[in-house]
């Protein structure tokens, strides 16, 4: 890729830090705010995959630019997947991490069998062309919460490759082990070779 300046289709302060974080210096990343999209885009398909693709197609369309972007989603298998593709609206349309956490916390209240996986699928518009990756972690939903660090579900999400919740880890840790990093990591390897 020739010009290392692309678009995160997402105003979501603590994404865009993640990303370019896991991105480091390789390529140049614009949150919409910076390239003037204030709108909400809407996010109204049924799978993670879908609402992502919806995101790009949305700045491609409405303002030029290639761009990537993402949906998260935490499955959790006693919950027959939920909060799945609502995983954000959990507990009603505000985006409130501590409401959503306590909604899912309630929920499995008396569960012991708390296995979950945090899925991240990233869409990117590139040279008229579409394509999507994928990233995954599995782990279990913690009794409480933990850790300070992170944001959204991570508090309550231990990864099987650990033995504390993401918002116990350093940045640089999480993001090793993270479904979205693991999903950045095939979007560089991708734009790197294009």
């Amino acid at each position: 890729m020739q010009d290392k300046t692309i678009v995160f289709a997402t105003n979501n302060q603590h994404k865009l830090e993640e990303i370019r974080r896991i991105v480091g210096g390789k390529f140049r990343i614009l949150s919409l705010k910076e390239i003037g999209c204030e709108e909400d885009i809407p996010e109204t398909a049924d799978t993670l995959e879908g609402n992502a693709l919806m995101k790009a197609r949305y700045v491609k369309e409405h303002y030029g630019y290639d761009c990537f972007a993402d949906d998260t989603g935490l499955m959790v298998d006693a919950l027959d997947g939920a909060p799945g593709v609502y995983s954000a609206r959990y507990a009603g349309p505000g985006h409130d991490s501590a409401a959503n956490m306590a909604l899912l916390l309630k929920n499995l209240e008396g569960i012991t069998a708390r296995s979950a996986r945090f899925v991240t699928v990233i869409a990117l518009i590139l040279n008229g062309r579409e394509l999507t990756f994928e990233g995954k972690v599995e782990g279990e939903i913690l009794n409480e919460a933990h850790g300070s660090a992170g944001f959204g579900y991570d508090p309550v999400f231990k990864p099987v490759e650990s033995t504390v919740s993401f918002a116990e880890m350093t940045p640089d840790t999480k993001n090793a082990i993270s479904h979205r990093g693991r999903a950045t990591a095939k979007l560089m390897d991708y734009l790197l070779e294009a």
